[in-house]
C-alpha cells in the first residue's frame, strides 16, 4: 500500500475512468499547485488585505459568489488566503451551538482542504468551491435562527499572559463562558501554540455531547491554523471555546450527566497505567479483543479493557486498531448519522492523541475513544449485522467500475466487491482516488467530504492486515457512480465554464 502516496493516486486513468465529465469548467482559473495548498511556515494576515475577502464572502449573496470569487482568483488571489478568509467568516458569522448542523460549514473546512490537496493541480479549486456555499448556506440559517455574531473581546477581563491558562482551564472546568472567552484571548495572545493545543485537546474529549463533534472542531481548526497561519489563531480559539462549552440543563459541573461520567472516570484510570504503555509488542490477538469490546461491553467497561490489555504489553496501536475496526464496523451494521461520527470522531481522537506533547493527555485521548465507541454503538442501535473481521469478499475479479456501480445501489455488495479487489492485489491508490473524485462530483454534503477525509487517513494508521476491511467498510458512506451530479457542479461549470 505505501502508506497511500496521496499525491500521485489521483493521476490514475482507472479512477478517471469512473467519471461521466470532466473538470475542464475549471480550466480558466489558476492552477492551485500542492506547494501552495499545503501547510506553510508564512500564511496571510487578517489585516487590511484579508478584511475585503472575508466581508465580500459576508457580504456578496450566495448566487453570485462563485462568479465573484473567481474574478478574485483569476485577479491573483491565491488558494491560501481564500482558505483563510472561509475559516474567520465562518467563526465570525455562524454560531457554534450546537456543534454540527449549521455550523458543519466550518467543521468541513479543513476537509475540504484535505480534498484539495488530493486533488490534481487542474481539480484543486473544486472542493474549496463546494465549501464556499456551504458557508453562504450556512449563513443564511444562521440569519434565520437569530443572526449570531462573535462579539468584540472584553479587554478588560483579559488576564496577563502569566495566569491566562490557569484561569482558562478554571473557567472552562466551572463552564463559566465569559470568563472562558476572555481568557481564551489572553492565552492565544501568551503561549505557544502547541501548550495551546495541549489544552484545547483535552478539554473536547471531556464530554459526549454532540455526537464527538467536540473532538472534530478541535482537531480541524488545530489542522487548518497550520496551513493558514497562527496569527489567525485568537477568534478561530474564541470560537472553539465557546463551542466546547455547549450543553443543555444546568451547569455540568454540578451535575452527574451520563455525557461528563467517561471523561471523570478516565481521569482517575490514567494512573493505572504502567510505564512504557505505548509500544508494547502490538499482540495479534490484541484488536480482536478491543474490537469485541467495543461491539458488546459498556463504556466503563470498554475503557478498563483498553487499560487490560495496554499493561499486558499489546501496544496502543492495537488497541487503536480495534476502535477503528469498531467504528467501521457499526457503519456497516446500521449506516447513519450516529455511526458515521463514530468514525470521524476516532480520527479526531486518534489525530489529536499523535499531536499533544502531554502524556497524561495522551492517555486520556485513548481511553476516551475506547468508551465513546460502545456510547456511540448504544444510540445508533447498531448490535448485529455484518462482521468486520469475517464478512466474505465477492467472487471473481470486480474491477473500479463496478464496485462503485454497487456503491450506487447495494452498498454490502459493493463492500464485498472492495475487500476482493484489494485482495486480489488492486491499486488501493487507484480506488481511493475514484472515491474522493466522487465526492467532487456527487457529494452533497457536509459529511461525504468529513467521512471520505477521515477514511483515507485512518486507513493509513491500521494495521497492514485489517486495512483492506476497514476500507471496503467505507462502501456504506462513500458516493456511487450511479448518482446524480452534485448541482453544485452544475452552478460551478454555469459560473466558470
Amino acid at each position: 500500500m505505501d502508506a497511500l502516496n496521496r499525491r500521485s493516486f489521483l493521476s490514475r486513468s482507472a479512477a478517471a475512468s469512473l467519471l461521466p465529465g470532466s473538470f475542464s469548467f475549471l480550466r480558466h482559473l489558476p492552477t492551485a499547485n500542492a506547494q501552495e495548498a499545503a501547510p506553510g511556515k508564512e500564511g496571510v494576515k487578517f489585516d487590511a488585505e484579508m478584511e475585503p475577502l472575508v466581508k465580500l464572502l459576508e457580504n456578496t449573496p450566495r448566487e453570485r459568489l462563485l462568479e465573484e470569487v473567481g474574478q478574485c482568483i483569476r485577479q491573483g488571489v491565491p488558494y491560501r488566503q481564500w482558505l483563510a478568509a472561509l475559516l474567520l467568516a465562518g467563526v465570525r458569522n455562524i454560531q457554534p451551538r450546537p456543534v454540527g448542523f449549521k455550523f458543519h460549514a466550518v467543521l468541513v473546512v479543513h476537509s475540504a482542504h484535505l480534498a484539495s490537496l488530493n486533488a490534481p493541480d487542474s481539480d484543486r479549486w473544486l472542493p474549496l468551491f463546494w465549501a464556499l456555499d456551504q458557508f453562504k448556506s450556512s449563513q443564511a440559517r444562521d440569519v434565520q435562527e437569530g443572526d449570531w455574531t462573535m462579539p468584540t473581546v472584553d479587554e478588560k477581563a483579559v488576564p496577563a499572559a502569566e495566569k491566562a491558562r490557569p484561569e482558562f482551564t478554571d473557567a472552562m472546568n466551572r463552564w463559566d463562558t465569559a470568563r472562558a472567552d476572555a481568557a481564551v484571548a489572553g492565552l492565544t495572545r501568551g503561549a505557544g501554540a502547541q501548550e495551546v493545543f495541549d489544552v484545547f485537546c483535552r478539554i473536547g474529549a471531556r464530554d459526549f455531547r454532540d455526537i464527538g463533534h467536540k473532538a472534530i472542531y478541535v482537531a480541524n481548526s488545530w489542522r487548518t491554523l497550520q496551513t493558514i497561519g497562527w496569527h489567525h489563531a485568537e477568534p478561530v480559539l474564541r470560537s472553539l471555546a465557546y463551542a466546547l462549552l455547549e450543553h443543555t440543563g444546568g451547569n455540568p459541573a454540578d451535575g452527574d450527566d451520563e455525557a461528563d461520567r467517561p471523561g471523570r472516570v478516565n481521569a482517575e484510570r490514567l494512573a493505572k497505567l504502567k510505564p512504557g504503555w505505548q509500544l508494547g509488542s502490538a499482540r495479534q490477538d490484541a484488536p480482536a479483543a478491543m474490537l469485541d469490546t467495543v461491539r458488546h461491553a459498556s463504556w466503563d467497561d470498554a475503557a478498563a479493557r483498553a487499560v487490560e490489555l495496554l499493561n499486558a504489553g499489546s501496544g496502543a496501536k492495537a488497541v487503536w486498531d480495534g476502535i477503528f475496526q469498531g467504528a467501521a464496523e457499526m457503519l456497516m451494521r446500521k449506516p447513519g448519522i450516529v455511526s458515521l461520527h463514530s468514525v470521524t470522531t476516532a480520527n479526531a481522537l486518534h489525530f489529536a492523541f499523535h499531536q499533544t506533547s502531554d502524556e497524561n493527555t495522551r492517555r486520556y485521548l485513548l481511553l476516551q475513544a475506547a468508551s465513546f465507541m460502545p456510547m456511540f454503538r448504544a444510540r445508533a442501535g447498531s448490535e448485529s449485522g455484518p462482521d468486520i473481521a469475517s464478512f466474505e469478499p465477492a467472487a471473481g475479479t470486480p474491477e473500479l467500475e463496478s464496485i462503485f456501480a454497487a456503491v450506487s445501489g447495494d452498498k454490502l455488495d459493493a463492500s464485498r466487491q472492495m475487500l476482493r479487489y484489494l485482495q486480489n492485489g488492486g491499486d488501493s491508490r487507484a480506488l481511493a482516488a475514484a472515491a474522493q473524485r466522487l465526492i467532487y462530483l456527487k457529494g452533497t454534503d457536509s459529511h461525504d467530504y468529513k467521512f471520505s477525509s477521515a477514511v483515507l487517513e485512518d486507513y493509513r494508521a491500521l494495521a497492514p492486515g485489517l486495512r483492506d476491511r476497514f476500507l471496503a467498510a467505507s462502501a456504506f458512506w462513500l458516493k456511487g457512480s450511479a448518482g446524480p451530479d452534485s448541482p453544485l457542479v452544475a452552478r460551478t461549470r454555469a459560473a466558470l465554464g
